[in-house]
C-alpha cells in the first residue's frame, strides 16, 4: 500500500514544481494578479500534501488507506480544480465554472486528512 502512495507524493511533488514554473512563467501574461495568486495557492497546497504523503508513506503506525486516499482525493479535487477555474478563460471553457464548489469539497478532504492523522498520532502508543 506505501508503495502507491510514496508514487502519488512523488507525482504530486514533481507536478507541484512543474506547475509553479508554469504559473511564474508561461502564465505570467494570461492571468491576471488574482488568478496568479489563487493558482500558486494550488500550487503550495499541492506540494504540502505531495510532503504529506511521502511522510505517511513510511510511517506505518499512522497510514492508513482512508486517510492517504482523502489526501490524494483531495489534492485532484482541491488543487486541480483551482488550476482550471483560472485557466477558464485563456481556455475559453467557460463550461468550467462547475468546478467552484469542487474546490472547498476537495479543501475539505484534506482538513479530515489532517485531523484523522491527528486522531492516528494521539491513538498510536509511539510515534
Amino acid at each position: 500500500m506505501e508503495r502507491k502512495f510514496l508514487l502519488w507524493g512523488l507525482v504530486f511533488g514533481g507536478t507541484a514544481v512543474v506547475l509553479g514554473a508554469f504559473g511564474a512563467h508561461a502564465l505570467k501574461e494570461v492571468l491576471t494578479e488574482s488568478q496568479q495568486s489563487s493558482f500558486e495557492t494550488g500550487v503550495r497546497y499541492q506540494m504540502f500534501h505531495a510532503l504529506l504523503l511521502l511522510i505517511l508513506s513510511m510511517q506505518a503506525k499512522l497510514r492508513t488507506r482512508l486517510l492517504l486516499n482523502l489526501i490524494v482525493v483531495g489534492v485532484l479535487l482541491f488543487s486541480a480544480s483551482i488550476y482550471l477555474l483560472n485557466l477558464k478563460d485563456y481556455f475559453n471553457a467557460e463550461w468550467l465554472r462547475f468546478l467552484g464548489p469542487v474546490t472547498p469539497i476537495g479543501g475539505l478532504l484534506l482538513i479530515s486528512a489532517w485531523l484523522l492523522a491527528a486522531v492516528k498520532t494521539v491513538q498510536s502508543k509511539t510515534t
